[in-house]
């Protein structure tokens, strides 16, 4: 995927959504077709951690039953790096498990900037977020 398009809407969803969790991070998921976002869905952060993530898995799987439900299909995965950095981190990588886009937040002079990733094969290369 060589691009994913959102609302400023929805990227102001997600990025209200990680900074009402900071310091911990946030994560949620991200719906749609064909490279267009429809749906932000948050999940809690189990992990309840500064440095990492672990979806709740019923809200997860909850989210997932939803989305199919609705004819949309997983797009990104989104979550916060609420101290840096804006950029894949070693865990991301080994954690990564859906052949989705994944998008991290992180404050960056003072305002919350999203970046999205495609990770693979045990690297990542950047992925344009068009917001409309």
């Amino acid at each position: 995927m060589n691009s994913l398009t959102l609302t400023n809407e929805q990227l102001q969803k997600m990025t209200a959504h990680v900074q009402s969790q900071a310091p911990l991070e946030a994560c949620g998921l991200l719906a749609g077709r064909d490279s267009q976002v429809e749906s932000v869905l948050e999940v809690a952060n189990q992990a309840q951690s500064e440095v990492r993530y672990v979806m709740d898995p019923l809200e997860q799987l909850h989210a997932f039953e939803w989305i199919e439900s609705n004819g949309q299909e997983l797009l990104g995965i989104f979550h916060s790096h609420p101290s840096g950095p804006e950029v894949v981190s070693p865990s991301d990588i080994t954690q990564a498990a859906y052949a989705v886009v994944y998008v991290i937040l992180a404050p960056v002079n003072g305002s919350w900037r999203a970046r999205g990733f495609w990770i693979e094969n045990g690297g990542y290369s950047e992925v344009a977020l068009q917001v409309r």
